[in-house]
């Protein structure tokens, strides 16, 4: 008799059953059912999600340009650390590490960062391991990657190996939370993965309306709240219950915004939490929490509440398209240890790119 665990990872369309009573599931598969399967999957193993999660990092490897032009600015601000080695002598090095860090102050890399790269560098500049501005400026990137390396290591989404794997997005209002929760599932869908999306803002009135664009535009399927006053944890729980009776890969959980100070939301985001658990033991796999990029080291508060009531595994920076200093990602990733899986750096479906830290150093002090 064969294993009843082992089962093949399949995206063949199915008919779904009536929606439960509260909920209004639209926009079936029109996947053909003769797609050609991609991945293989034994329960008990990582196989199938761990090779996603590579996947899709190493083809944004080739998206470099997106990610160097979402740092301008803060490449602006940091140009200046060129002029001052450009002829560096050891006589200059207080005020060049004085003005140096003044560049990274404006960027955002935040005091306790900051303070830590320049007496770093003095030290190994004043003991004579740094001889040259060149030399310099590899120290201070080494430095910085690092920094994101130590703390931030596991950047690929970590899935598990059963199915349904799920995702929560979180996050404050106005961060792009639906927005990013598209553009995740238009990058797992090209990889042949059967999703399904569950609106789980139930607070803004157009918050499903914006999900169901998104349903369309991916051709994803959707689980909403059929009443007005349908709880967020009742509408993920069904999501999810769905999920693993019809055998989709991966639940992408939509939640309300809501401010990281607000305690009575963020204890509902517990129940959502725990309202998932219920059906799949140990999901959600990934929590994300979104963190718009404009507000610089005004993100930092907002990932130490949300990390503390429900334990972030994840962020995703977005709005990285020009006018964000990014200097804030090394202050997140180091304070808080949560690494960044996904930046926002424009408006188009492919614009969230998996974050890959050299490539971001690279940016920056290119």
């Amino acid at each position: 008799m064969a294993n009843p665990t082992a089962h093949i990872l399949s995206i063949v369309s199915k008919t779904p059953p009536p929606p439960p009573q509260h909920i209004v599931s639209i926009f079936p598969r029109t996947r053909s059912t003769t797609t050609k399967l991609r991945f293989k999957c034994q329960a008990g193993q990582t196989g199938f999600f761990t090779r996603l999660g590579r996947l899709i990092k190493e083809k944004a490897k080739s998206d470099v340009d997106k990610l160097f032009s979402g740092f301008s600015k803060t490449r602006d601000n940091l140009a200046v650390i060129d002029e001052l080695l450009l002829y560096w002598n050891l006589n200059d090095t207080d005020r060049v590490l004085d003005e140096l860090e003044e560049a990274l102050l404006v960027s955002d890399f935040g005091p306790r960062i900051t303070i830590k790269i320049v007496e770093s560098l003095r030290e190994d500049i004043l003991g004579g391991k740094l001889k040259s501005g060149a030399e310099i400026k590899d120290a201070l990137k080494n430095i910085v990657l690092d920094l994101l390396t130590k703390n931030g290591k596991k950047t690929e989404l970590q899935l598990g190996y059963r199915r349904p794997a799920v995702i929560m997005i979180v996050g404050v209002n106005g961060g792009g939370k639906t927005t990013s929760l598209g553009k995740l599932a238009y990058r797992l869908k090209n990889e042949g993965v059967k999703i399904l999306m569950a609106a789980g803002d139930t607070f803004r009135a157009a918050a499903s309306d914006q999900l169901e664009i998104w349903a369309k535009r991916t051709g994803c399927e959707i689980v909403m709240a059929e009443g007005e006053k349908a709880k967020a944890s009742s509408v993920l729980s069904q999501a999810v219950k769905r999920g693993k009776e019809q055998g989709f890969d991966v639940v992408l959980c939509d939640t309300s915004g809501r401010l990281h100070t607000n305690y009575s939301l963020m204890e509902e985001l517990i129940a959502c939490k725990q309202a998932v658990g219920k059906v799949v033991p140990g999901a959600p796999n990934e929590m994300l929490l979104v963190l718009d990029g404009t507000t610089g080291l005004n993100m930092l508060p907002q990932a130490r509440e949300f990390n503390e009531v429900v334990g972030i595994t994840g962020l995703i920076l977005t709005k990285l398209d020009g006018s964000a200093r990014g200097g804030c990602v090394v202050s997140v990733v180091d304070e808080l240890g949560i690494p960044v899986k996904f930046v926002g750096v424009g408006e188009a479906l492919e614009d969230l790119q998996p974050f890959d830290a050299e490539a971001f150093v690279d940016a920056i002090f290119a």
